[in-house]
Formats: structure tokens, sequence, C-alpha cells
């Protein structure tokens, strides 16, 4: 791979108007979206869950919980597409990869010091090059947040490169934790490195702190990859994470991706969601739709 010198790109801050941003956000939450199309909107934004467990009492047990739901998600409801992907810690990339790998499901794998991001890039690459190994489809990195606060901008981009060349094949997300880089002019920023520096997907938090995803930051970032595809004719994708657990807010996401980047983005190539409790409203959403009544939740698997 051939190294690109930062300071040769142009790349330049933008002033992002946040009042703009916001009335746009609201014209989208305002939209109402009835019958079928609601129930297309449902499925495919059930296909394009990252369904997850990250945490320290994660076991092989939950691991395996979780793939089967990914791949079992209503057993009386016909029809349904499986999730996206599973992510997981990457010491259970193997156990999931055996699990859900003849099921259509990606398996993605968090890396780089997760979520933190504070380690030697050295040990960062080499815990995404054995996730890869494990079996990683996909590997969701942490971008060194303390550096870009610094301004040491460069390094950011050469992380998140030197991350991009150990994936090899597997497709590179770059979480930017947008709820610590401070205003939306700073996500614009953030999310222009991330692009250029070789992310496929630009994604906006952990989901470890608050706040995670918003609509006014999504729609910056959507709006940077829209700019970038426009300079360039080529297409990243975007994953909101966090705060995201209810269909209809799901759905207005969706009507967001339409208006701002286009139909190619409506599928789970180019779009996902980070929010495995918005699996189940959706399930209860579209059993709604078909027999008129809610079920209890009692009926969903939490993981």
């Amino acid at each position: 791979m051939t190294k690109v010198d930062f300071n040769s790109l142009d790349i330049r801050r933008k002033a992002v108007d946040q009042v703009g941003v916001e009335e746009r956000c609201a014209r989208f939450k305002s939209r109402s979206i009835k019958k079928d199309a609601k129930i297309q909107g449902l499925k495919m934004a059930l296909n394009m869950i990252d369904l997850t467990t990250l945490e320290g009492k994660d076991t092989e047990g939950k691991v395996r919980q979780l793939c089967h739901k990914a791949s079992h998600l209503h057993y009386s409801y016909d029809g349904l597409p499986t999730v996206a992907a599973v992510c997981v810690y990457p010491s259970f990339v193997k156990l999931a990869k055996s699990l859900v790998s003849n099921k259509g499901i990606k398996v993605a794998s968090v890396a780089t010091a997760f979520p933190s991001g504070q380690s030697f890039l050295k040990y960062k690459i080499a815990e995404t090059e054995e996730a890869v190994q494990e079996g990683a489809d996909e590997i969701d990195m942490v971008i060194s947040r303390g550096k870009f606060h610094q301004g040491e901008y460069s390094y950011v981009f050469d992380e998140i490169a030197s991350v991009k060349e150990a994936c090899g094949k597997a497709r590179l997300k770059v979480i930017l934790e947008t709820g610590e880089l401070g205003n939306l002019d700073a996500v614009y920023y953030a999310s222009q490195i991330a692009i250029e520096a070789g992310a496929d997907f630009i994604k906006t938090s952990t989901g470890k702190i608050k706040p995670a995803a918003t609509m006014p930051v999504s729609l910056v970032m959507l709006e940077a990859i829209r700019d970038h595809y426009f300079r360039t004719g080529k297409m990243v994708g975007m994953k909101p994470a966090g705060g995201i657990s209810n269909a209809k807010l799901a759905l207005h996401y969706l009507i967001m991706v339409k208006e701002t980047l286009g139909e190619a983005w409506l599928n789970n190539q180019w779009f996902r969601f980070g929010a495995s409790s918005l699996a189940n409203d959706l399930l209860k959403q579209l059993v709604k739709q078909e027999s008129g009544m809610y079920q209890s939740a009692n009926y969903f698997a939490l993981d």
C-alpha cells in the first residue's frame, strides 16, 4: 500500500450550520410512513442491524445466544430477513464465524483498544490482524480522540490507513466517537479524515458514552460521505450506533439516508444500525402490522 501524505490531501475544515442541520432533522422526524411502505422499511432496517455484545462479562454462551437470535429473529413470522452482522470481541470471532457463516450473516469485530483507543499502534495492528485471521469479515476500529484534540490529524489519518492495510479483505468501519469530538465542525472534519484514510464505513459511536448517535451528527456524517462521493464517485458506508432503540426513529434515519445520499445506500452493504435493542422493537412493529396486536416483550430474547 502506497503511503499518502496527509498534508497533500485537500481536507479542509467546514463551518457547519448547526441550526440548519437541526431544522432539517426536525423535518425528517415529521414524516409519517404507513402500511406497505412501513412494513418494507421495518424489514429493511432489521436487515441493517449489527447485533452486538461487547461487555466484559461476555461468555461463549452469550455469544451463542446472540448468533442464534441473529438468524432466528422470530419463529412464527415467515419471510423475515436476518440481521446484517454480529459484532463481538476478537476472542469470540472464531466461535461466531462457526455459527453464522452459512447463514449469510457477517462477523464484525471491534479492535484497536476498543473503546478508548488508548494503546500503541503496533498492538492495534496486531489485534486487527488476529481478528481477521480468526475470520472477521469486518473490523470496527476507534480513532485516537486524544490525538485529534491535540491537533495531530496526520497521526489519526496514518493510524486509520495502517489499520485499513491490516484488514486485508475485511471491511473497515471507523468509529469517530462523536460524543467526544465537541461540535459538528469537528464531526465533519473527522469524517473527512477517516474517509480519505480508507474507511469503508464511518460510524458514530462505541455505544459506551453519551451522547451516542444523534440525527444531527449522523446527518453531518452523511453529508461528508455525499461530498466525497460527488468529488470522487466512491461510495462510503455509514453506521449510527447507540441511542436508536425504536422503530419510528429507525425509519426516520432511513428517510434521512435516502434524501441525503439516495436509494443506492439503502441496503446493508452501505448502511447499518449499531443498535441491538432496536431489533426487538422492529419485530414488535412487524407483528403489529400483521396481527393488529403488540406482543409482550417476554416473547423476544434480550440477546
